[in-house]
């Protein structure tokens, strides 16, 4: 007869540890609602992300703006759901893409 081992059980994923599961229930991370004011410019390797300027409309860091990098469609106005507000993105290098120029 084969015997049975006590296997190691393997670490949650990151996605297993956004959710908790209480009495069959799901409870996910809250997200904060921040307010996209400016699109910055394109980055990324082959430009598939955006970063934006948000306002942020909710909770510790309330009516700070911050620099974020967005994936997919995003234009002023639309509100992003973010899980944290205290990292920001690296400012570009180049500057602001915009016809005002310092000289």
């Amino acid at each position: 007869m084969a015997k049975k081992t006590n296997a190691p059980e393997k670490q949650p994923t990151a996605a297993a540890a956004e959710q908790r599961v209480e009495g069959g229930e799901i409870h996910f991370t809250p997200g904060i609602p921040a307010e996209v004011k400016e699109i910055v410019s394109r980055t990324g390797s082959r430009g598939e992300l955006t970063q934006v300027m948000c306002l942020v409309l909710d909770g510790r860091d309330k009516n700070k703006a911050i620099r974020r990098n967005v994936k997919g469609p995003v234009q002023i106005g639309d509100v992003l759901m973010l899980l944290e507000t205290e990292i920001e993105a690296q400012r570009l290098s180049g500057g602001r893409r915009s016809g005002n120029s310092k000289s």
